[in-house]
């Protein structure tokens, strides 16, 4: 059996969008990061980094959302091609989701809503930095999707799913995605999957 601990957020919702994908039974624990349950036991004795998502695979804790990915991926033998030339590219698509668009992507939405927000004290210069970013990503994926219909060709993978929460988010970080069709095609593809409604849905707590 597997285990998820995981909060409603763009890295809890990749893995649970994933487990619903790939079809492979487990359970799902909330964790309530407001309460601090994250740098708590047992959680914080699993996940050296005290961060979701955690999965836990029999006994064996695997923390970091691309390499849990990766991990449900290749145990199912779906979603990510067992090797060769096919794999590399879904991988480097994954890494850009985790070393680009996430961090950039998270710290637009922290400048938003968290970091001075509501004080009349915003960082107009943190805003201006991940909102140019953010758009420069956004536009590296415009010129990916307008020839092909997924991040890494004509299959739906991981790396898509990694990068589809944080596309989503766009509204929160004050982003529009008119001027970028092709990625808000493949975004409004990728949200009208079944498997993806259910997986949103179980990152709910």
């Amino acid at each position: 059996m597997l285990t998820l601990y995981t909060a409603d957020t763009p890295n809890g919702q990749k893995i649970t969008i994933a487990l619903e994908e790939l079809g492979l039974p487990h359970r799902v624990h909330h964790v309530n990061l407001s309460a601090g349950e994250q740098h708590q036991p047992p959680f914080s004795e699993m996940s050296p980094n005290h961060k979701i998502p955690l999965l836990v695979d029999e006994t064996t804790p695997i923390f970091e959302s691309g390499a849990i990915l990766i991990h449900l991926a290749d145990k199912a033998g779906q979603l990510l091609p067992a090797s060769g030339e096919a794999r590399s590219v879904v991988l480097q698509w994954l890494f850009l989701q985790v070393g680009s668009i996430g961090p950039m992507l998270g710290q637009l939405w922290f400048f938003r809503h968290s970091a001075g927000a509501g004080k009349g004290k915003p960082n107009e210069q943190a805003l201006e930095r991940y909102g140019r970013e953010t758009l420069r990503l956004l536009g590296v994926f415009e010129e990916r999707l307008r020839d092909k219909a997924y991040l890494a060709g004509d299959q739906y993978t991981i790396a898509d799913i990694a990068s589809f929460p944080w596309i989503r988010s766009h509204p929160e970080l004050g982003v529009t995605l008119s001027d970028y069709p092709a990625v808000a095609d493949w975004a409004a593809r990728i949200e009208a999957r079944p498997a993806v409604q259910r997986g949103l849905a179980s990152a709910k707590p």
